[in-house]
């Protein structure tokens, strides 16, 4: 943990409570300069240990209300490249992996109901040349999600 100091460790706290906070709130909360934190956070961007802030969208919210996790064996893993740019290209999968195990790549994939789920797994996915299976799991809800400690 020698990248991180103390402060930005708190910085990192503060951002994660709301990532749409004022730096000068963060400044005044620590008890530090708002040029300390403005740099602080460039930096942290610029090292790539901070790689967005972003919305984290509730997907039932907004009708998606089926997801899945679902591993894809491939014909050929050297094809990997190939079939991850076809993946990126359907929407509704928002989250690849590369895995050790019984696949090579597993998903998570977020949809409206049971038939789009199905069109997604039989018309867009099981389309791509290279994949042999899938093998998908069903997300009833999600338990926690969080950032590791720090």
């Amino acid at each position: 943990m020698d990248i991180l100091d103390e402060f930005d460790i708190k910085i990192i706290k503060e951002l994660e409570k709301d990532g749409r906070v004022a730096y000068s709130t963060i400044a005044t909360n620590l008890k530090i300069s708002n040029t300390m934190v403005h740099q602080r956070i460039n930096r942290l961007f610029e090292q790539g240990i901070i790689t967005g802030i972003k919305p984290i969208l509730n997907e039932k919210q907004i009708g998606y209300d089926w997801a899945s996790f679902t591993g894809i064996t491939l014909n050929k893993d050297s094809d990997s490249d190939r079939i991850i740019e076809a993946l990126k290209e359907i929407p509704e999968i928002t989250e690849c992996y590369y895995v050790t195990g019984s696949f090579t790549l597993y998903l998570k994939i977020t949809a409206k109901n049971h038939e789009h789920m199905r069109r997604i797994l039989y018309e867009k996915i099981d389309n791509i040349p290279g994949i042999a299976k899938t093998d998908s799991m069903v997300e009833l809800g999600c338990a926690f999600k969080r950032n590791v400690s720090l």
